[in-house]
């Protein structure tokens, strides 16, 4: 095989079946050697390397598996690493492969084309694991280990580059599946620890993040035996159905937080909590997590366990099997903090209006792609979540721009699902090329445009915050409906929540790919209900 063969056969063997992509001259040998896999490997090309990388993202976060995308070196690469940091915010495996510049050059600094300084360095810090092929023997060896490392303890992304002529080099190679990680040992006295303080609790509360995402089950059982409420963050959102009168949103935990016992944090940084809402002697916390270091990172808890939560999580529920109780139901003090927040946030409209639409409209199961946008910001509080990734958001990263590619990314990875991306006017032209993508490759989704003719969120600071000092936040947009209609897309216009929860309902029935704009006007300020102080400590 030559190097190019045997990373085909390494991706195809390691479940890759579908590549996002955009070829260029250091790729060259790598696409021919993929089209013998033609029949099995589809390829998703692109109009911007960042593209092909947040549709990786969105394919990875919507199943939690392993998604690639493969871009040329230097400007190729860099171009794709907005994404790349994304997904490793959000604990996303994704496969970063790209080319090189010829290896007896690499660093010399001679202007190849294409050529970065220290490339795989960049690499390397915005991925878990990241390495260069030197040679054919280690194609499928390296490749092995980047799934390795993307899916054993936290996920993350990872990355493999390959100088241009070791692509064509040939050599014998036998092409081996990973060996799987054996089960972590779970520390039992520690669940017997964490046990303990649950049961002595008299106002616990849950907090899970995204490593709870194949557990909710579990967490689901464990709350509703101690009746506490369960916070989930914007990548925990739909580990607890929101229905569940467990639930609470961040705003409605803060309230809560004030005056816990016990904490439950299950798969989560819980940064804002720790660092926003602050600690004191009198507030013991319980950290489950598949990453050693996050257990410790902001102080030593009362209980640290490491392991898979879904694990962490049998265990803990056969150790609360038995013992007394000393938490009583907090169902009506939950019920009374809802209505609270609803009272308080109520002058949010449309913001609110406008998700109760989204809401109503998009199936149980279908998606929502989240941005950087006015309505986005009030989805994290504002916008019902009932299963596990169903709701895809930027994390800590607040990545502008990336919900249009994004979302195409989850639905060529969730076919089954219905898949809706909301955008503002500004963050929906950073990729508004890859409407070309969907339409070559018939992706079917849905993507709503809410145009207030700038850059909102900062248009609004410079008008409240530094006495209406208005500059550099204003937009010039074209027509998007004529705009969506020239890549031979339906699109339309609707003014208000109602139109939008009508045209959603016709677009998902059509399962046709559509854009719609709303335009809208400027709205209330919730900076108040996501700049939260400290209640503690």
């Amino acid at each position: 095989m030559t190097t190019a063969e045997a990373v085909v056969a390494g991706l195809y063997a390691n479940g890759i079946d579908t590549l996002f992509c955009l070829p260029g001259v250091q790729n060259d040998e790598f696409f021919a050697a993929l089209y013998a896999y033609r029949d099995r490997i589809r390829l998703i090309h692109t109009r911007h390397e960042q593209g092909a990388a947040y549709m990786a993202l969105g394919a990875a976060m919507s199943t939690g598996k392993p998604a690639a995308y493969c871009v040329v070196p230097g400007p190729g690469f860099l171009n794709s690493t907005g994404a790349l940091c994304t997904a490793y915010a959000c604990n996303a495996p994704v496969l970063a492969l790209t080319s090189q510049i010829p290896q007896a050059y690499i660093g010399r600094g001679l202007g190849f084309l294409h050529e970065l300084p220290d490339q795989l360095g960049v690499m390397q810090r915005l991925t878990k694991w990241a390495e260069r092929i030197r040679e054919p023997q280690d194609a499928i060896p390296l490749v092995n280990e980047a799934f390795r490392q993307m899916t054993t303890g936290r996920p993350r992304p990872a990355g493999l580059e390959c100088p241009l002529d070791v692509w064509r080099q040939s050599a014998e190679i036998h092409v081996e599946h990973p060996a799987s990680s054996g089960a972590a040992v779970i520390d039992l006295p520690a669940v017997r620890r964490a046990a303990q303080l649950l049961r002595g609790a008299q106002r616990p509360l849950m907090v899970v993040g995204g490593g709870a995402q194949h557990a909710g089950d579990r967490v689901t059982a464990i709350a509703e035996q101690f009746q506490m409420p369960v916070i989930a963050g914007q990548m925990g959102f739909g580990v607890i159905d929101s229905r569940n009168p467990l639930s609470v949103n961040l705003q409605v935990g803060l309230k809560l937080w004030a005056d816990a016992d016990v904490v439950l944090a299950i798969g989560t940084r819980l940064q804002i909590e720790q660092m926003v809402w602050g600690l004191d002697d009198r507030l013991k916390i319980i950290r489950v997590d598949i990453d050693p270091d996050e257990i410790e990172r902001f102080r030593t808890p009362a209980v640290g366990i490491l392991g898979d939560s879904r694990v962490v999580l049998d265990a803990l529920l056969a150790e609360l099997e038995t013992g007394e109780r000393a938490a009583v139901s907090q169902v009506e003090r939950i019920a009374q903090s809802r209505r609270a927040f609803a009272q308080e946030s109520a002058y949010l409209q449309p913001q609110l209006a406008f998700l109760e639409a989204l809401r109503a409209a998009i199936p149980e199961h279908g998606i929502f792609v989240d941005e950087v946008t006015q309505i986005g910001h009030a989805a994290r509080f504002g916008y019902p979540v009932y299963h596990p990734r169903t709701f895809i958001s930027p994390g800590y990263q607040g990545t502008l721009g990336w919900g249009l590619a994004t979302a195409i990314g989850v639905k060529v990875a969730r076919p089954d699902r219905p898949v809706v991306s909301i955008s503002g006017d500004g963050g929906f032209m950073f990729n508004v090329q890859e409407l070309a993508t969907a339409v070559l490759h018939d992706v079917p989704l849905v993507a709503v445009v809410f145009d207030d003719g700038a850059y909102g969120n900062v248009l609004r600071a410079q008008q409240l915050d530094y006495g209406n000092r208005v500059h550099a936040s204003r937009l010039a947009n074209p027509d998007f409906v004529k705009l969506a209609e020239s890549f031979g897309i339906r699109a339309e216009t609707v003014e208000g929540p109602r139109a939008l929860h009508d045209a959603l309902v016709r677009a998902i029935a059509g399962n046709k790919l559509e854009v719609i704009h709303v335009p809208v006007g400027p709205m209330p300020d919730l900076w108040k209900f996501v700049r939260q102080g400290r209640v503690r400590g």
